[in-house]
């Protein structure tokens, strides 16, 4: 009977110790990692209009993520979506749950698979995409569209760009404003400036957009003089805009780029191919010249840079936010004025440090079989300190 007992004890320890460490490493790590984010402040450049009656800055909360990459019907293993899936679906219903972002944007690289998808695998990737993104109508979710989306220059094509932007209910090239602040939303996958269809109706948005912007800006300004193409431009907020995209702007590699989600040493000397890894120099400088912006977000590389282009315009590259693509997720919460703007990194727990609790758990689980059988054979109390102690008296 006393051994059925021990037995019997070991059989709950184990099942406890099991249950205890997958509910840990499935819910509650997300929420330990996310605890420790915070909403970044604003000191600067807020107005006193800008604020509210107890003098608290006005802010607009976003947040910021990139290259979720959603796994395909081809390419894609069914336990490695599984297991990746659930990652970010937890990790982004917990940063809701907890953080409250008024907005939230992603910066393409949705799918893995929309430059091949069938009708059938698209329809069932956006409802998984639906599913693990899912969010209350006081947030709301700006996706924008990246390469494996739509496929690089030479693939896209009207059907799938008409196909992703019908998902998202929203054109890919467009300014959105919200709390005064206008962001810049850009199809960067179409800034090949070879002249094709699709890049010729990106382009010809743009410069509208950017017309109505200096317009706005220059109506702000008071001034008596209205120009002629002005007459008919679009009002928006006289404030500069953020420019979010997938393509990062142009720069030769990620050699200055520093920080625990840059990318690996080894890594970070290797040249970007223009239009490829990042936008040409043309049309980067054009990006800038057009909009003049404050801030410039990206993704596409998969990891952390922080760049300032002509000394001028800073531009940050936001990690991927799949554990498939590195092993520290992490996504940036933007605290937003019309004037001014204050943004911190949320870094996600550690794909590295789940298997490794995992399988310290197992090997500690092997190990009390075998202590079990030890100590029935008697061995147990040989090796005791008292029992060594008493045969050294005897």
């Amino acid at each position: 009977m006393p051994v059925l007992n021990v037995a019997c004890s070991v059989v709950v320890v184990v099942l406890g110790a099991v249950c205890s460490v997958f509910i840990f490493c499935e819910y509650l790590i997300y929420y330990a990692a996310i605890l420790q984010c915070s909403w970044p402040g604003i000191d600067h450049g807020v107005t006193a209009g800008e604020r509210s009656a107890d003098g608290q800055p006005e802010l607009l909360r976003a947040m910021v993520l990139a290259d979720t990459h959603l796994l395909g019907a081809v390419g894609g293993h069914w336990f490695d979506k599984l297991r990746r899936e659930w990652q970010m679906e937890r990790a982004f219903q917990t940063a809701l749950a907890l953080l409250r972002p008024e907005v939230v944007f992603i910066l393409g690289d949705v799918f893995d698979e929309g430059k091949w998808s069938s009708p059938k695998n698209w329809d069932e990737d956006v409802g998984r995409f639906q599913k693990m993104f899912r969010h209350s109508s006081d947030t709301d979710l700006v996706v924008l569209v990246g390469n494996h989306d739509i496929g690089f220059h030479y693939e896209m094509d009207w059907f799938k760009l008409q196909r992703f932007e019908k998902v998202f209910n929203a054109t890919s090239t467009r300014m959105i404003t919200k709390k005064g602040v206008n962001f810049l939303l850009v199809n960067s996958v179409a800034l090949h400036g070879d002249g094709c269809p699709i890049c010729q109706s990106v382009e010809k948005q743009l410069f509208t957009l950017s017309r109505d912007l200096n317009c706005s800006l220059l109506q702000n300004s008071q001034s008596s003089i209205i120009r002629e193409d002005c007459r008919d431009a679009w009002i928006y907020p006289p404030s500069s805009p953020v420019i979010l995209q997938h393509y990062p702007l142009y720069r030769v590699s990620d050699a200055g780029c520093t920080g625990r989600d840059a990318a690996p040493p080894e890594e970070r000397h290797l040249l970007f191919r223009e239009k490829y890894d990042v936008l040409s120099q043309e049309a980067s400088h054009r990006l800038l010249q057009w909009f003049k912006p404050r801030l410039v977000l990206s993704g596409h590389t998969h990891s952390g840079c922080q760049v300032l282009h002509d000394n001028l315009y800073p531009e940050i590259s936001v990690p991927s936010f799949n554990w498939r693509n590195r092993n520290n997720p992490s996504f940036i919460l933007g605290s937003f004025s019309p004037g001014a703007y204050g943004l911190s990194k949320c870094f996600l727990p550690e794909e590295s440090t789940v298997i490794a609790l995992y399988c310290s758990t197992g090997a500690s689980l092997l190990l009390l079989p075998l202590l079990h059988i030890l100590w029935r054979r008697g061995l147990l109390q040989y090796l005791s300190p008292c029992a060594s102690s008493k045969h050294q008296s005897l």
